[in-house]
């Protein structure tokens, strides 16, 4: 019987990444965990999110097992429900701005370096509005639409991705297998389905993920604010800003919908923050 004997450095090097997965894993589970609180939840209220059922600031019970809010609903069944909208927002508007921002660099790298310039100028035109005010203004024009909401976050975040892609899409262009290629005739539209698009894969998934955490900042934000779907629907930054007036007399109300933001937020950051290593190692 032949026993393998691993050598000191392997087992180092081992140990160090089985160290950093566990936390890795850790942090993926609970964002799955929030994730799956926000987009089931609804289903799984025991009460309606918008209805008057008790006296406002009613301690837990076995009726209540979170309280009541301010207009006395039920927190724990707003709680289950006013997570979908804040994700689903989210999530749309990083699509919104990855599609734009992948479109817009790429084309800007691809063509001329006038004309991509040109085009880089343009969408950087709206990198110089604060996010909060392009939400603000969207969501004020268009009080109680969820699409304004989602057109806002993703205008907000679309200039960063179109520099992160332009630039990797850039040094695609201007590597020796792509100037090869374009050498023995293969066609841009070839180029760009062939070489480009599979070599940036990696930096934009990794600007997605960074993405996403703007988009929850600025989802929270918005429903903090009052934005977006009206005041009666369920909503974790909404709920947060109406029931810190009564923080004294009762903190479910606003503690559980805060903790489950920031939660979710740390969770997506540190993800994005490990996918982030990750690429940056596997470009090296």
């Amino acid at each position: 019987m032949t026993t393998v004997l691993t050598p000191p450095r392997r087992r180092a090097r081992t140990a160090r990444t089985a160290g950093r997965r566990r936390p890795t894993l850790l942090t993926g589970a609970l964002t799955l965990l929030v994730l799956l609180l926000a987009l089931l939840g609804p289903l799984v209220a025991p009460h309606s999110p918008t209805a008057q059922l008790a006296a406002p600031f009613q301690q837990p019970d076995g009726r209540f097992v979170l309280g009541t809010d301010v207009l006395g609903r039920d927190v724990a069944s707003r709680v289950l429900g006013g997570g979908r909208t804040i994700v689903l927002t989210a999530l749309a508007g990083t699509a919104g701005a990855g599609a734009v921002g992948m479109t817009a660099g790429v084309l800007a790298a691809m063509v001329s370096r006038r004309l991509g310039d040109l085009t880089v100028r343009c969408v950087d035109a709206l990198a110089v509005l604060p996010a909060l005010l392009v939400v603000l203004v969207l969501a004020a024009g268009f009080p109680g639409s969820d699409a304004a909401l989602v057109t806002a976050v993703a205008l907000a975040t679309a200039p960063f991705s179109t520099r992160v892609l332009r630039a990797a899409a850039d040094t695609v262009l201007h590597s020796g297998y792509v100037e090869a290629a374009l050498a023995r005739g293969d066609t841009r539209r070839a180029v760009l389905r062939h070489d480009v698009l599979p070599n940036i894969a990696g930096p934009a998934l990794m600007d997605t993920a960074l993405r996403l955490v703007a988009s929850l900042h600025l989802t929270a934000t918005a429903g903090f604010l009052g934005l977006g779907r009206g005041g009666a629907a369920p909503d974790w930054g909404r709920m947060v800003s109406e029931n810190v007036p009564g923080a004294t007399l009762a903190a479910a109300p606003f503690l559980a919908p805060a903790l489950l933001l920031v939660l979710l937020s740390v969770c997506v950051g540190l993800l994005a923050g490990r996918l982030a290593d990750t690429v940056g190692k596997g470009a090296a």
